[in-house]
């Protein structure tokens, strides 16, 4: 009976793998194609949000086009930096005015260059339900990619002060296209990490682009309270998933953090692979290794000072009570667990917060964005 049972899982773990095989196999040719359009100039060009090139992509949009766009963006230390993305435009005629802008803020992917979405094999997926009904409202909605994926890096994954800078810079992008129409006033909406870059532009965007007027911000699923969701997760798969992607960036931005300390032999033997694996492949790799009994981190990374400083640091405070905030989470997520972000909605709400919460019952992480879309139109 347990040889069978073996059986059952081996045989179902490599037909996954076979799979996800065949999916990196076939996106290389496509991957290829693509280099130069994301290779930028040396010098870049002066000034944030200055595009670089365009080109259109060839994507249904219910009542819209869309555009691959590679533009100047900043590191966190104000140096320049390639960054792609999308500009999705209305199709109807600008109303008098100008148009507002959203600017989309995807998740974890990975951090390989098929990972990202305007160089995937289907960039909008997580932006069916709420794509189309923003190009009927006459919205543009522009999506970075961030600084370093799919462009020369590092990427600088939950970092708020190099997140802010690509968000706020794709919509100073999306104003330097002539048939956008795109006007100063924008919204930020992101999903998991997005949703870190969503919430921390309630933060820093205003001081940061003060020629634009930031008029809220939402979020489905998002990656706010660290310290609590790192001390929950350190010792599951989600661990190997988000751990592999934090060690590769975080390092960058705090270079005293210490990492060899905090990982297992195995974690460290396949960080940097795994980061650059998509996150289909990277969370099939956790599962199987959970199942061998291997974790990625060897503590608890808030029991060391220095990474629960840093995971503090990025953990936004409340928000003013004159920036309405919508946040999304459901309740079956076991990547951003529901309890860390009741504590959000708890604390902030009593700080005086502008805040509107949607909880969504048996909803999961990677489904988050979707059945909130609307919601958040």
């Amino acid at each position: 009976m347990a040889f069978a049972v073996l059986a059952v899982v081996i045989t179902g773990v490599l037909v996954g793998v076979a799979r996800v095989t065949d999916s990196i196999v076939s996106s290389r040719e496509q991957q290829t194609a693509l280099d130069p359009f994301y290779t930028p100039p040396d010098p870049l060009p002066s000034g944030a949000g200055t595009v670089i090139r365009r080109e259109p992509m060839d994507l249904s949009v219910p009542g819209g086009t869309a555009q691959r766009i590679l533009y100047v963006s900043e590191r966190a230390d104000g140096t320049p930096a390639a960054s792609s993305g999308m500009i999705f435009i209305p199709t109807a005629p600008a109303p008098s005015g100008e148009r507002p802008v959203v600017a989309w803020e995807h998740g974890t992917l990975g951090m390989g260059d098929a990972c990202v979405p305007s160089r995937s094999s289907d960039p909008t997926a997580d932006m069916v339900t709420f794509l189309g009904p923003m190009m009927e409202q006459g919205w543009v909605v522009v999506a970075t990619d961030y600084v370093g994926l799919g462009t020369p890096g590092p990427n600088q994954y939950l970092v708020a002060q190099s997140e802010v800078r690509d968000v706020v810079n794709a919509v100073r992008a999306a104003r330097n296209i002539p048939e956008a129409d795109a006007g100063d006033r924008y919204v930020t909406f992101g999903h998991s990490q997005g949703g870190h870059s969503s919430i921390w532009t309630g933060h820093l965007g205003p001081e940061y682009a003060p020629e634009l007027r930031l008029l809220g911000v939402a979020a489905a699923a998002p990656a706010l309270n660290l310290p609590e969701i790192a001390a929950a997760q350190w010792n599951t798969p989600v661990g190997w998933v988000i751990g592999s992607d934090l060690i590769e960036s975080w390092p960058t931005f705090y270079p005293d953090l210490p990492v060899d300390g905090i990982l297992t032999t195995a974690g460290q033997d396949n960080t940097q692979r795994l980061a650059a694996e998509c996150i289909k492949a990277s969370g099939l790799e956790a599962l199987i290794r959970e199942k061998l009994g291997q974790q990625f981190f060897s503590v608890d990374p808030t029991t060391v000072p220095s990474w629960d400083g840093a995971l503090r640091e990025q953990t936004p405070a409340p928000l003013p009570a004159d920036l309405p905030m919508f946040m999304a989470q459901g309740t079956a997520d076991e990547v951003v667990l529901p309890w860390p972000n009741a504590m959000v909605q708890k604390t902030w709400c009593a700080a005086g917060s502008d805040l509107t919460v949607l909880w969504m019952g048996n909803v999961n992480h990677m489904d988050a964005a979707k059945v909130s879309g609307p919601a958040a139109v």
